[in-house]
């Protein structure tokens, strides 16, 4: 599904308007409907309960009145505290607050500081849910006076609230907060999710993200030609390799690792797993040599290969021909997990990557060891695939991690075209970035994740679907959506408190499964 910003979404509105002939009254019912069905399926029973919708001005706010209409139609308590004068409304918005009040609805008007306390508290405080319908996407500079504190009220009265589109004071396009912004329990958003949802600090600030068709045709949506992608299970389903009877362990590939040092065996350990729970036939890593015997301890269905090490039992350049004879019968390579910062395996590094040939996965110390050497990710011999966390990003770009995360897009697109690889920038809504311009964020994987080796659990991954043909691409998106899709099964059974990587790796083939299965959406 396309990721929009607010400009694109306000050019297909006009698209649907002026070229479709869809009048705006009509999209705006159907926003309003869409947003009622999501508030009833989430928080049901209605019947009896209270609800206040605050409102803006604009088009967010005649959303709103459409849902504060359909509302009193399932026997809730909605009002609306509107936060301007009822006469400066216009068109649309003006024509759906008349017609709730038409149809009973009370509409309570917040235009002076002093209404805040007197009349917007109360409400507030005698209701059971809140619907913010203030600015949507329609913000612009940063929220100030009544709207500001009229936020500040809604955030702080403990009732859940449920943004329409966007949650109010987060900018559409990167996530930022503008002066303050709502922290919403549940987002419907229209037509086409927002960038802003899951870049920056959308994610905390947007709760649950539902997105609800408002009639815009979606033909009308690929002649815009949205260069962004928010990755679904749909987009997904047909990248898993398909598993005939006939099939046996070399049909679906060799995977190779070259992972591991002194301390940092479990780095290799996890990768080794991921690669094979996502389904690689085989897989094997090359560690130092005196750390084998640990491996093969830890790992009972791959293999080890022992090679030359360093005093600090890392890799050695005298590793290097074994490893170029280890890359020879292997479909697929992930260099990095837990190598460490040796100079010789740094060196080791440089050299696998222009020798190896074969389509590769760059992850953790490997990528810190071509950080200021970045010339040499342009003559790799094969597909490469750049997983960084922002720390690694910027080593990489020669930045900082604040400046990778003011721009996470911008700056995975610019390393992808800048070199010739693909990038997956990990983090909150992980982005995967193609030399040819392609952009997909990731919508799975939750704050559990956030714990030592899930890093390594999805450069194992995506190695092993490289590993069974897939396309750098292909892998790169299948890989963080199936290793996010992991996390929040995991999650879903014991929580994101304590969560450990290992049950991130057990968790995916039941992601797999749910993949193939499953048409519940997930955002």
């Amino acid at each position: 599904m396309e990721l929009v910003t607010a400009a694109e979404m306000r050019e297909l509105d006009r698209a649907a308007i002026e070229g479709q002939k869809i009048p705006s009254i009509r999209l705006m019912e159907q926003a309003g409907q869409a947003v009622a069905r999501e508030i009833e399926r989430h928080f049901e029973p209605l019947h009896g309960k209270t609800v206040t919708i605050v409102a803006g001005k604009g088009q967010n706010g005649g959303d709103g009145f459409v849902v504060a209409r359909l509302l009193r139609k399932k026997n809730c308590k909605a009002r609306v505290a509107l936060l301007c004068s009822p006469a400066s409304l216009k068109g649309d918005a003006a024509t759906n607050l008349r017609r709730f009040q038409k149809a009973g609805g009370r509409c309570h008007a917040v235009d002076k500081e002093s209404a805040l306390d007197a009349v917007l508290a109360p409400l507030l405080q005698t209701s059971d849910l809140l619907v913010d319908a203030i600015f949507g996407t329609g913000l612009n500079a940063p929220v100030k006076g009544i709207p500001a504190s009229a936020i500040s009220l809604m955030n702080a009265s403990g009732r859940p609230i449920v943004a329409i589109d966007l949650p109010s004071g987060l900018d559409g396009d990167r996530g930022a907060i503008m002066g303050t912004a709502v922290t919403a329990a549940l987002t419907v958003t229209l037509a086409r999710p927002k960038r802003g949802l899951y870049l920056g600090v959308g994610p905390d600030h947007a709760g649950l993200i539902r997105v609800a068709d408002i009639g815009i045709p979606d033909d009308l949506v690929a002649a815009a030609k949205i260069p962004v992608t928010l990755l679904q299970a749909t987009d997904i389903r047909p990248l898993i390799p398909k598993r005939s009877r006939t099939a046996h362990k070399g049909t679906f590939g060799h995977a190779g690792i070259i992972a591991g040092s002194a301390g940092k065996t479990g780095a290799a350990a996890m990768a080794a797993m991921a690669a094979l729970r996502i389904g690689a036939g085989l897989v094997t890593v090359a560690a130092p040599r005196s750390l084998s015997d640990v491996l093969e301890t830890k790992l009972l269905e791959a293999m080890v290969c022992p090679v030359p090490e360093t005093e600090a039992r890392t890799l050695s350049k005298q590793a290097l021909e074994p490893l170029l004879t280890f890359a020879a019968d292997k479909t697929a390579l992930a260099i990095g997990p837990g190598i460490g910062r040796h100079p010789e395996t740094q060196a080791l590094v440089h050299n696998l990557l222009v020798e190896a040939k074969r389509p590769m996965v760059l992850d953790a110390d490997g990528l810190n060891a071509v950080a200021g050497h970045a010339d040499l990710l342009g003559r790799a011999s094969g597909p490469l695939i750049l997983t960084p966390h922002p720390g690694e990003m910027a080593r990489l770009l020669g930045t900082t991690s604040a400046e990778i995360q003011r721009d996470r897009l911008g700056a995975a697109s610019r390393l992808a075209r800048e070199r010739n690889v693909c990038v997956v920038l990990k983090g909150a809504g992980t982005i995967v970035a193609a030399p040819d311009g392609r952009l997909a964020v990731n919508s799975t994987g939750n704050p559990g994740m956030a714990t030592a080796g899930t890093g390594d659990v999805l450069a194992g991954i995506i190695v092993g679907l490289l590993a069974q043909g897939l396309p750098a691409w292909e892998a790169a998106c299948a890989g963080v959506y199936l290793h996010g899709l992991a996390g929040d099964l995991a999650a879903s059974e014991q929580g994101e408190t304590g969560l450990i990587t290992g049950d991130v790796i057990r968790a995916i083939p039941r992601a797999i499964q749910r993949v193939l299965t499953d048409d519940t959406p997930t955002t």
